[in-house]
């Protein structure tokens, strides 16, 4: 298991809790909307904006987190991270804030305690770049739809 380290701000809703696990097999930890006045905020379609969750985070090396869409809000509202995933470095300590889009047609309420995105832990490799040949495959340079459909 590896360890996250959190620290709240000074202006934080500590009773919130910090991000959790909904079940044993979940692999994102839900993290909440956490606003310095309390109140919630709302997003009319096709709107964003970056909502607190009232932490600071320290990834350790060797690992990032991916910030998420939870797929109920996706579903039911349109709600998602137009960044899908965020990726919070291992050397980043800043405050923890997630870009949310309302996709759907209808106004969303953020609301205060609302959990409004998943925290996903994963192992980082970084790779040497190099000029070079490329080897050749029975694909090529083909792009978008280029094995067909179905």
């Amino acid at each position: 298991m590896v360890t996250v380290r959190l620290e709240w701000t000074e202006v934080a809703d500590r009773s919130l809790g910090l991000p959790i696990y909904a079940t044993a097999g979940a692999a994102g930890a839900d993290v909440r909307a956490n606003f310095e006045d309390r109140q919630g905020v709302t997003l009319q379609p096709g709107a964003r904006i970056l909502v607190p969750t009232g932490l600071r985070i320290a990834v350790p090396e060797g690992y990032e987190v991916q910030l998420r869409p939870r797929s109920g809000l996706a579903l039911k509202h349109g709600i998602t991270l137009p960044n899908s995933p965020g990726t919070i470095d291992s050397d980043y300590r800043g405050l923890l804030g997630v870009i949310v889009q309302n996709g759907g047609t209808e106004a969303f309420e953020v609301t205060h305690g609302m959990r409004i995105a998943q925290l996903v832990v994963a192992p980082v490799v970084q790779a040497a770049f190099e000029l070079g040949p490329l080897d050749e495959t029975a694909r090529g340079g083909g792009g978008f739809g280029s094995t067909g459909t179905g």
